[in-house]
């Protein structure tokens, strides 16, 4: 793997953590897609630094449970809007 794949890699992993930011949200800071996010999180990152995987893990699997219900919000806030 190239160096600035991992490093970036290690970089998006800390940003998902200290600002527990989504995948989206991260995908947006840095400039990439969810699906490369997502790769470098899920893969990469488990080569370059397990530990940080295991934590970065654990942020997204909370993001993920709680999807269903920034959903939910999302679409009240149109249409309190929309009335």
């Amino acid at each position: 793997m190239k160096k600035y794949i991992e490093e970036r890699a290690v970089e998006i992993a800390n940003y998902i953590i200290e600002c527990n930011a989504t995948v989206r949200q991260a995908a947006k800071q840095f400039g990439i897609s969810k699906s490369t996010v997502h790769k470098d999180c899920a893969e990469r990152l488990a080569q370059v630094n397990p530990a940080l995987a295991a934590e970065v893990r654990k942020v997204l699997d909370v993001n993920k449970a709680e999807r269903h219900i920034r959903g939910g919000m999302a679409t009240k806030e149109k249409y309190l809007h929309n009335s």
